[in-house]
């Protein structure tokens, strides 16, 4: 079965107010962030929408897309202080909770919450990525096979106009560069990401709530599970990535998300940002049937 390589920022609505219905329909679909202006800004707006289009996505300026971060390999995470403190589901974080877990500090069954910024337990191997831009290299990657209708004779060319730019990007490794292929690689994109590595846990509930009703309920709705832990970033003075070290301090984000207590109301805009794995909502239905 073909998918779409999505290792990305994707937004989806999920509730609209432009259906005169007593219960809305969602107005489903996923966009690179890079496109809202021209695609679907102005539909998002009539939804109820408040931001701006450079409040969304903006590459010199702080926006939405610098509170939204890669955690680990895949996971979504958010930005909810001033002080990069960073929630993302459980499950996402259970390999991180179980591996500072012994039989003295269980913090996977019992639960942690640390009550200062020293009691916070530094995660070996954890990495957050915020994405500095995405761009199309569609011409660069494909020049002149961008016609050619079977490009797999050309495979290791392509693979390797990918790895020469990928590492001209990175400017020495300071940044982490992915270039993925989109529409069965019709399409190429590049991902930009400065990633921190100073990554450490600062509470999670015992897993009765966060793993409740484990993988059964993960796909239920409407579910029953405290899946959230919470962790927070880490960088040096200059607030630059920097490996673990005692002097480091939390990270100054360029924008964070506010949160608010007033809840939401029926019919009120409602979106999602974050890193899907893959999509496979452009098969044609010839391939869906077989």
């Amino acid at each position: 079965m073909k998918k779409i390589s999505l290792m990305s920022i994707l937004l989806s609505l999920v509730a609209s107010l432009i259906f005169a219905n007593p219960a809305p329909k969602p107005d489903e679909g996923m966009w690179l962030p890079m496109f809202f202006k021209n695609l679907n800004y102005a539909t998002m707006q009539k939804m109820g929408l408040k931001l701006t289009a450079e409040e969304l996505y903006a590459i010199n300026n702080s926006s939405l897309k610098d509170a939204i971060v890669q955690f680990g390999n895949g996971c979504t995470g958010e930005i909810m202080s001033d002080k990069g403190l960073l929630f993302t589901n459980h499950h996402c974080g259970y390999e991180a909770i179980a591996g500072q877990s012994t039989v003295e500090h269980d913090y996977l069954n019992n639960g942690f919450w640390a009550k200062n910024l020293s009691e916070e337990i530094p995660i070996p191997d954890m990495t957050v990525s915020f994405l500095l831009r995405m761009e199309d290299v569609t011409k660069e990657i494909l020049g002149e096979y961008a016609n050619k209708l079977d490009l797999s004779s050309v495979k290791d060319t392509i693979l390797l106009r990918i790895k020469l730019l990928e590492e001209k990007t990175s400017e020495e490794g300071k940044y982490r560069v992915e270039i993925k292929p989109f529409f069965e690689g019709l399409e190429y994109y590049m991902f930009v990401y400065e990633v921190y590595t100073d990554i450490r846990l600062v509470g999670t509930p015992p897993s009765s709530i966060g793993k409740f009703g484990g993988d059964t309920d993960n796909w239920m709705w409407p579910r029953h599970t405290g899946d959230f832990s919470i962790f927070r970033v880490y960088a040096n003075s200059d607030n630059r990535p920097a490996e673990f070290s005692k002097d480091n301090v939390p990270y100054k984000p360029k924008h964070f998300l506010p949160v608010s207590l007033k809840g939401v109301k029926q019919n009120d805009f409602t979106m999602i940002w974050g890193f899907p794995g893959s999509t496979e909502r452009y098969m044609t239905s010839g391939e869906v049937s077989n």
